[in-house]
């Protein structure tokens, strides 16, 4: 069975689209529609803008959901998944691509997302850190334990732990992690504390936008970062997408339940291989491969 998985923040990088752009016209118009809709040229930083100006989270987020959906486009009939996924806001991109929401409403969404989590950002700073071979259920007591903010929110790979929170309470978390024997706990260059109870108000304002927003029955079922089974219904689709960012990225138990269900190839739609890695770090029988077009 094939499954295709879609990259979340961090995948981006200058350049990313133009060849969709320059080689297809069906990419094209997409683009250009997505000028319009946001009311920027976001096909000018992502061709040759700087590094600086991608990293925004009002401009990475589209961008990432834009080469993905798009890429998804292209590939036509070749698009033939039996289950998706997508990493944080790859979930978006794999709603759009999987028929759940139209190209419009899906951009709209992300773009709303970036921007709400941009303001969560700056009413309640915070940050997340990388934990490294350590053992989840020693994190998740550590983060139990620390004074302040800190939970476990980006469950990548076994031995890949993200943990998210206000700052100082990172900081202390990270000590204690080395002191507990991980091999590594490094505070990461994020604007703030994702999948956290620090993102409530932006979760409250993306929740209005979800409310109002037409999802249909998927083409075939997504596996959510929140519950991290197959899901076909329309209502608990938007449910566990609402709950996604205050909520944790299970995304080992997500691929786990994906491989359970049959899955054999995981092709991920989008910039870079990031997924594949962590895919083959979880189940090392899996096979992983990105989009090839002719």
């Amino acid at each position: 069975m094939n499954a295709y998985i879609f990259p979340g923040q961090g995948a981006q990088f200058v350049g990313m689209g133009l060849d969709l752009y320059e080689n297809h016209t069906i990419a094209q118009e997409l683009f250009e529609s997505a000028n319009d809709i946001l009311g920027f040229r976001i096909t000018d930083i992502m061709f040759e803008g700087s590094p600086e100006d991608l990293k925004e989270t009002k401009v990475t987020q589209p961008a990432i959901f834009l080469h993905s959906v798009i890429l998804s486009k292209v590939m036509g009939d070749n698009f033939k998944p039996d289950m998706v996924a997508g990493h944080s806001l790859g979930e978006f991109s794999a709603l759009v691509a999987n028929g759940v929401l139209n190209f419009e409403d899906g951009l709209k969404l992300v773009s709303k997302r970036a921007l709400a989590m941009q303001k969560a950002c700056e009413l309640k700073p915070g940050t997340m850190a990388a934990v490294l071979n350590l053992p989840d259920d020693v994190v998740e007591r550590i983060c139990d334990e620390t004074p302040g903010i800190v939970v476990a929110a980006n469950y990548n790979c076994p031995g890949q732990l993200v943990i998210s929170g206000e700052v100082e309470a990172i900081t202390l978390a990270c000590e204690n992690m080395k002191e507990a024997g991980a091999r590594r706990a490094l505070v990461l260059p994020v604007g703030g504390a994702f999948h956290s109870p620090l993102m409530e108000p932006a979760r409250e304002e993306l929740a209005a936008a979800i409310e109002n927003t037409s999802f249909a029955i998927p083409n075939c079922p997504i596996y959510q970062n929140v519950s991290t089974k197959a899901v076909v219904n329309s209502e608990e689709i938007k449910e566990n997408l609402i709950a996604q960012l205050t909520a944790p990225v299970k995304w080992t138990q997500s691929v786990q339940n994906m491989v359970n269900d049959g899955a054999k190839l995981f092709t991920e739609v989008g910039p870079g291989k990031v997924l594949q890695g962590l895919v083959r770090k979880i189940n090392s029988e899996a096979e992983t491969t990105s989009v090839i077009l002719a």
